[in-house]
């Protein structure tokens, strides 16, 4: 063979590699990602004719699909649809449109995805009518009926997950909507709907546990902020700090008070335990100006703060800022100033808390199935992060444990059953109604459940509702549903 043909045979060989590796890429790697592109309207066109797959909790389809007489002959139909609205969100091949599980999961459950490959062949070969994946959530119905039905005409939200594993057990917010009315052919319909809803001031379309306006988290941040002071190992919760009744912030003359308008107890100093259990703001405070932003910053980050989370549905990252100077830092000692997050994050604190300090990744769906009950996809459990070791997180365990006995978090109290909690009540600016907090996780020796409960515009209170009053009570129904209470 000349020198002129090898060289030609390379090239040749390299073109052939090149195509092969592009089509490969096509077919298997990016295949998802095309099949559900908005300008490929073949796939779109013949998705019409599979009938979507259902959304399944425990062995209850919540979302599924009905022959319809219409061009897309299938219309999706939801069980309890303002309930699980946070969850499912909702499917309109009429509109393009898709949220929540319905559009995380769309390749899947429209039956386009590279996972439903095989089950399709199959069926062209037998004859049978092309059916999507159904999905399997993790969610516990009882859990989620039991926030939705105590955040009944509050502006808020719910997330419980199991601290061991990071399953989201509930996700529930409120003022929720419809997703039947989104979910129907009737374009003009529908789209009146979303305007209506897009218009009211309680904001229905936001998902309040993952997404929409974040808010201060206000005393629940203390826990964190005690995590990163036993993480320096410079500290523990009996060490002691100044216990004025009212501080100044590091360089300014801005004062900032306890919620009581008094010391954190009897004495000139307190402990961090105490202020942990009686929620007060001057010491945490203290402790945040000594411990640096930095300090804080790095703990926040491990149990989730500023990370891109898909669960898989996208969350909004929560946010504890770079570069504070001292009094945002000391601000960020009892959750206000700069520091935001949404329920799914607070609940991750807690649960870190309650599973020996280990932060698992919260997911939502536990298998993909195909309707011979064949998995096709199972979602395992992945660790985030560690952001303190065991011994500090019984520390504080012990000290929530104390909050809901003799402390500031008594509205979780349950019969019987030792709750970790933590409440805030943090304040907007103004005159503005402050945003209600709770925390916690139940049984204390052996949690199954750690919640977030959120409850925003005062409860309807103003500035005169508080996380104990309002928040507790929503999270204590959440552990008593899971709990079988």
């Amino acid at each position: 063979m000349t020198k002129e043909l090898r060289r030609l045979s390379f090239v040749i060989l390299a073109m052939f590699l090149s195509l092969f590796v592009a089509v490969s890429w096509i077919q298997v790697v990016d295949a998802d990602r095309l099949a559900q592109n908005q300008a490929n309207t073949r796939t779109r066109l013949d998705s019409y004719e599979i009938q979507r797959g259902s959304i399944i909790v425990e062995d209850t389809a919540i979302a599924t699909s009905v022959p319809t007489d219409d061009r897309y002959q299938y219309q999706r139909v939801y069980q309890d649809g303002p309930m699980w609205a946070a969850v499912t969100g909702y499917y309109n091949p009429a509109l393009q449109s898709a949220t929540g599980i319905e559009r995380a999961l769309g390749a899947d459950l429209s039956g386009t995805g590279s996972n439903a490959f095989f089950a399709e062949i199959e069926r062209i070969v037998s004859g049978q009518p092309q059916q999507g994946l159904s999905v399997k959530l993790t969610l516990d119905a009882a859990a989620q009926r039991a926030a939705w039905e105590a955040l009944d005409g509050l502006q808020g939200a719910v997330v419980a997950i199991e601290p061991s594993t990071g399953r989201v057990l509930a996700m529930a917010s409120t003022p929720g909507f419809d997703t039947n009315a989104l979910a129907s052919h009737d374009t003009n319909a529908v789209n009146a709907e979303h305007d209506r809803l897009e218009a009211d001031p309680a904001n229905p379309l936001y998902n309040r546990a993952i997404a929409g306006n974040l808010n201060p988290p206000g005393s629940t941040f203390k826990v964190v902020v005690a995590a990163a002071a036993l993480a320096t190992g410079e500290w523990t919760m009996d060490s002691t700090l100044p216990n004025p009744a009212r501080y100044t912030l590091p360089g300014t003359s801005t004062q900032i008070s306890n919620a009581s308008g008094t010391t954190c107890g009897p004495g000139e100093t307190t402990t961090i335990a105490t202020a942990l259990r009686l929620s007060c703001n001057i010491p945490m405070a203290e402790l945040a100006a000594e411990i640096g932003d930095q300090a804080i910053r790095e703990t926040a980050e491990k149990f989730g703060f500023n990370a891109e989370l898909e669960i898989p549905v996208k969350v909004t990252p929560s946010s504890y800022p770079s570069g504070l100077n001292d009094p945002e830092t000391a601000l960020t000692g009892f959750g206000q100033g700069q520091v935001t997050a949404t329920p799914l994050q607070i609940a991750m604190v807690s649960a870190g808390i309650a599973n020996d300090g280990a932060v698992m990744t919260p997911r939502m769906v536990e298998q993909v199935i195909g309707d011979d009950f064949a998995v096709h996809r199972q979602f395992e459990d992945h660790a985030f992060d560690q952001p303190i070791d065991a011994d500090a997180a019984d520390a504080i365990t012990a000290a929530m444990v104390a909050g809901v006995r003799s402390g500031a978090a008594s509205g979780a109290r349950i019969d019987g059953v030792d709750v970790a909690g933590k409440t805030g009540t943090a304040q907007n600016g103004g005159s503005r109604p402050h945003t209600l907090w709770f925390t916690g996780f139940a049984p204390a020796e052996d949690p199954q459940v750690a919640v977030a409960v959120v409850v925003e515009d005062g409860g309807g209170k103003g500035q005169s509702g508080s996380g104990n009053a309002i928040a507790a009570p929503i999270a204590k129904k959440v552990i008593e549903a899971v709990l079988g209470r």
